[in-house]
Order: C-alpha cells, then structure tokens, then sequence
C-alpha cells in the first residue's frame, strides 16, 4: 500500500490527481480544497474594512435609509448612532417595510442585536456560530476593539464553494446588465464591453479589454475600491462589490455633459 498524504499540500495534490484521473468532477475538487484552505483563514482574512462598509444612520430619515438599501442591494445592515464605530445593532432589509406602513414604530424596536466577534476568529469556527444563531453577519474588531470590518455567512460560504450568484445575478442575465429601481444600472465588472456600449448607446473602445471591469481599471490606473468612482464615456461607474482583487458588481449613471474625469 502507498503511503497517504503526509501534509496539506499533498493532500491538495492529491485531490487535483483525482480530478485529473476523473475520480471526481473539477467542481469537487475545488469545493475540497476551499474546506481545506478555509482550516488557516481567520475572520480578518475575508471581512470587508471598515471604511468600506455600508451603514445605516439610526438619526437618518426613512426615505434616506431606503435609498441606500436599493442603492446597495444588502439583505442586513448594521447601523451606527453618533459615530460609526458605535454599531447598535443589525437592521433587516425588509424591516423596512414595517416602518413604511406604521410610521410610528421606533426603528430603534427594529434592530437586532449586533454580533461582534476577534479578526483572529477561525473562519470553520465562525461558519458553525453563523448556523446555529441564524445571525448571518458579524462584526470584526482588532485587538484593540475598535471595528475593523464586517463579514457575512456569503463571504464564508465563498472561500469554499466560489462566488454566490444572487437574486440580482438572475435578472442581470447574460448581459450581466440591469437596471435599478431609481433608473441608475448595476453592471457586473465581467461584463463585455460590447454589451455595455449596447446597453447605453455609446461606444467605449473595445480593441485592449473584453470586459468593462478591465477597461475601468486601466483608466483609473488600478482597480478601483469599494465606493470610488470612475467616468468614462459620459457614464459614472461607482464600485459597488469587489471580489478577488477584481470588481464585481458597478452602479452606472449617466454624467451631465459638463462633468468629465474621475471623482472619488
């Protein structure tokens, strides 16, 4: 008999030797290792920074909060009162709707408890606490307990299984293209350039790059972060999701004729 695997890395080897042998499909395999690298990462390792995060203000009025909630297309949202260091708590997505036919609820009566857990966090750790509280979003702080991101059960389930595809993703269809409730579009960065230019009526310059979200990054010089802004061609494209070192998810508007360059 041979002799099993004797590390993590030869077991990875011997995963991708299945595979090549068709022991078992590339999807698999893929999954595998995911569990298998997931084993070292800790919370700080996947979380989205603090500057990056998208918050409610408990003092903000009802027509402000649900325009960020369409603007960014989250299910949960943790909210802030004076600072936003200081998270009160979780705020559903479709608590929203309660305030919306009884606007005397105090939104305050809304929240739920925040969940606040170390970056050194074991994610296999942190995977098991999100399945049992059923709360699917935690706070990160740094040793000195000051906030330093937010992560998801998604961003967990994604080291092992890949990106999830979500309810925006099925409406976007192939064109990776669709357009938002206040008129604006979400556009995925993976998006062809030649869709864009048919999708808006314009004509961005498709001899270098075959997706969008490369032709915005060579614009601005490099990827562009979470919130920062590029005009290109008379449309804004405002970073909504990065995933990888890549964007995934833009927000585009069409810029007045007087506005030109790029905006952060």
């Amino acid at each position: 008999m041979s002799p099993g695997p004797d590390s993590r890395d030869e077991l990875i080897e011997t995963l991708a030797d299945a595979e090549h042998r068709e022991l078992i499909p590339p999807e698999s395999r893929m999954m595998l290792e995911g569990v298998i690298r997931m084993a070292d990462m800790t919370a700080g390792d996947v979380m989205v920074a603090a500057p990056r995060m998208d918050l409610l203000d408990i003092a903000a009025p009802y027509d402000e909060l649900l325009a960020t909630v369409i603007d960014t297309g989250h299910s949960r949202f943790p909210v802030y009162e004076g600072q936003r260091e200081n998270v009160i708590g979780i705020l559903m997505a479709k608590d929203l709707l309660k305030l919306q036919r009884a606007p005397e609820l105090n939104l305050r009566t809304l929240l739920r408890p925040a969940v606040f857990v170390p970056e050194s966090k074991n994610l296999n750790e942190l995977l098991r606490d999100f399945r049992s509280n059923r709360n699917h979003l935690a706070m990160v702080i740094d040793e000195f307990g000051t906030t330093a991101g937010l992560l998801t059960i998604e961003d967990v389930l994604e080291e092992i299984v890949g990106e999830i595809e979500d309810e925006f993703d099925d409406e976007a269809g192939e064109s990776g293209i669709y357009t938002l409730a206040d008129g604006t579009h979400r556009v995925a960065g993976d998006s062809t350039i030649e869709s864009v230019n048919r999708a808006f009526g314009i004509e961005l310059p498709q001899a270098e790059f075959d997706t969008i979200g490369g032709l915005v990054a060579h614009e601005h010089g490099q990827v562009p972060r979470r919130g920062e802004t590029v005009a290109i061609g008379g449309l804004a494209f405002q970073v909504m999701l990065t995933r990888g070192g890549a964007v995934r998810w833009f927000k585009v508007s069409r810029r007045a004729a007087t506005e030109d360059g790029h905006s952060n």
